[in-house]
């Protein structure tokens, strides 16, 4: 077996013992790596119904495919567990130099199951297997305690995956970094929490073998070529902020806890703005060809040493969203996100509805601790970042989430807490997207731009954006099987145009890779396999038909101002949208999936548990 080890470690926190299992080339197949194999393991290895920070959920990691070869943007993993926030599948991906040392330590994937009795670091060494004192880095940064522990370790090629406050304290949007890096969105950083691991260090001393060496070098240096020419030109000189003034032009940049749509500073918090005003340096993620994060530094004022690489969705959620109109505070805000390991969009939104609650006097100074909450205050914005990873008065209830938070105040204020199935919503007012709403209310995650792609179809005018005409469930779901393919590999998907035929260069790559014979049109299935897989996970948890719907606020109250005025996605639009999507992935009315689809693609297992007519598990939230 090539690239793969065939390998999966197991590791029993309650216990601190482990178990080795071993997988067979046609299963990889299956998965390829990543999200999809990562999924897989959680769905064998999570207990139906358990409560996602208790004993019983599980949190799974796996490689892709192409970690530590010449293939570029590929060295990346996949994490998946039952999510604190959605209680669904909760998966993510990042990126850098840990998931090369993962493969090269041997594992084609990790498991964690159980509850440490104490604190520890995992440190995984080759084979070996270590569980290390965590006392003394409690409380300690996410990015910070990764250079304490090399130093422990006393090895600086040591790779370290860690939580921050946020993680331990169990903030349901919790992040894991590494190399700064983030495994971000579904709280996978309080399932690690929730496990008693500060930390996970791999170190792999074993080379990555690949079955035709000479032919992927032939293969890969074009493709780098590729990824420095056109295609990718804005990725490497504005990065992914260049959206911000894109989406305010069309009125979709979500604004002020997305009531508004277009932002009258956005001017000053732009891609733009940001490589003329603030930035230092592009950085790329290991094996990357195109270095598309770009970091910015406040060189003066109250903020002065703040550096972040800043993307689009941190920028819009800590931005726009919370109506601050200057770039200083926005780098603050999202480091502090990042050290402090919570996901920066989860954040952003979370602190933009309690800037409106506060503004409509649903939250008093009482209630935050003497903070003038109001939109583009940024000392109060600041403030609550730090008590949110703390848990500390008002922070106890806005690290439940935006979905539980709005709950447990109640007042009305449920109809503008933006998420669907609990986890915040990205920087897309879908108002005026309404192929996209489609694709963030169906999402297995939650609402997701990185899973869907639909925003794509809405914006570069596939559809009218404005309208809701069925028939666009075919092209939505051939999107969103074809982003699950690239989390599967894993590739980065600002490689999706870098390509002539990708199903066919990409299956090539992979043969070249584990000697694993792909064709074109099973690369292809990949895509549908996982993207039901995931479906699959969450209605064993209890998923229904109800679960696949947006906040009120998108639902009711149209667009006030600007180029999307008027705009509202009404409940009978999103049914009817609902139901394309349904009937285009072969799924009952009630979006159960029949026996014979899942049969179909090879999960005759699941389809024996939870086919259309099953019985699904008591769900645990």
């Amino acid at each position: 077996m090539y690239a793969y080890t065939g390998k999966i470690l197991h590791v029993d926190m309650t216990n601190q013992a482990k178990r080795v299992q071993q997988m067979e080339p046609e299963f990889l197949k299956l998965y390829l790596g990543g999200v999809g194999l990562a999924s897989r393991l959680a769905y064998d290895n999570v207990t139906p119904g358990c409560d996602p920070l208790g004993p019983d959920n599980a949190l799974c990691f796996a490689c892709s495919a192409f970690a530590g070869t010449t293939v570029p943007v590929g060295t990346k993993h996949g994490v998946a567990s039952k999510s604190p926030l959605t209680g669904f599948i909760g998966d993510s991906l990042s990126g850098s130099h840990w998931s090369e040392m993962m493969r090269r330590a041997g594992w084609d994937g990790l498991v964690f199951k159980g509850q440490s009795p104490h604190w520890v670091i995992v440190f995984i060494d080759d084979d070996d297997v270590q569980f290390l004192d965590a006392t003394p880095y409690m409380g300690m940064g996410a990015v910070e305690v990764q250079g304490k522990i090399r130093d422990r370790l006393g090895d600086e090629n040591i790779r370290v995956s860690a939580i921050g406050p946020a993680g331990e304290n169990l903030v349901r949007f919790a992040s894991i970094d590494n190399d700064g890096r983030q495994v971000g969105r579904t709280g996978n950083g309080a399932v690690m929490g929730s496990k008693r691991i500060k930390a996970i260090a791999v170190r792999g001393t074993r080379p990555v073998r690949v079955a035709d060496r000479q032919g992927l070098m032939e293969k890969s240096l074009p493709l780098i070529k590729t990824t420095q020419g056109p295609g990718t030109l804005k990725y490497r000189t504005l990065g992914t902020p260049a959206n911000v003034l894109n989406m305010n032009a069309i009125g979709v940049l979500p604004t002020r806890n997305f009531s508004e749509t277009v932002f009258e500073h956005a001017e000053t918090i732009s891609g733009e703005y940001l490589r003329d005003h603030f930035k230092v340096k592009a950085v790329s993620c290991s094996g990357c060809s195109i270095a598309c994060e770009q970091w910015g530094v406040v060189r003066d004022g109250k903020y002065k040493g703040a550096k972040i690489g800043l993307d689009y969705e941190p920028l819009f959620a800590v931005g726009s969203n919370c109506g601050i109109g200057t770039l200083p505070p926005i780098i603050k805000l999202v480091e502090m996100a990042d050290e402090l390991g919570m996901d920066a969009m989860s954040a952003g939104v979370v602190i933009s509805w309690a800037m409106e609650c506060y503004e409509k006097g649903l939250l008093t100074k009482e209630d935050t601790g003497g903070l003038e909450l109001n939109f583009g205050n940024d000392d109060a914005a600041v403030a609550v970042m730090e008590m949110m990873a703390h848990r500390e008065g008002l922070g106890d209830m806005l690290a439940e989430g935006v979905k539980r938070a709005s709950e447990k105040l109640g007042k009305g204020s449920e109809h503008f807490a933006m998420h669907s199935k609990g986890m915040e919503l990205p920087g897309y007012d879908v108002r005026s997207l309404k192929t996209f709403a489609m694709g963030l209310a169906v999402g297995t995650r939650g609402p997701c731009h990185n899973r869907s792609l639909a925003y794509e179809l809405d914006v570069k005018g596939v559809f009218d954006r404005f309208t809701a005409t069925p028939g666009r469930g075919p092209l939505v779901v051939e999107n969103e099987n074809f982003a699950c393919v690239l989390d599967c590999l894993v590739l980065c998907k600002f490689l999706r145009n870098c390509f002539d035929d990708f199903n066919a260069e990409v299956a090539e790559l992979y043969t070249m890779t584990t000697g694993i014979e792909l064709s074109p049109e099973e690369l292809a299935e990949v895509g549908d396999r996982v993207c039901n897989l995931k479906k699959a996970f969450n209605i064993r948890e209890g998923w229904t038909r109800a679960d696949d719907t947006l906040p009120p606020r998108a639902l009711y109250d149209p667009i006030p101002s600007g180029p999307s005025k008027g705009s509202v996605i009404s409940p009978e639009e999103l049914a009817l949208l609902i139901d394309d999507y349904y009937e285009a992935r072969g799924w009952t009315q009630d979006g159960m999936i029949p026996k014979s689809k899942l049969i179909e693609l090879g999960l005759d297992d699941i389809a024996e548990e939870i086919g259309a007519d099953a019985v699904v598990a008591d769900a645990a939230v």
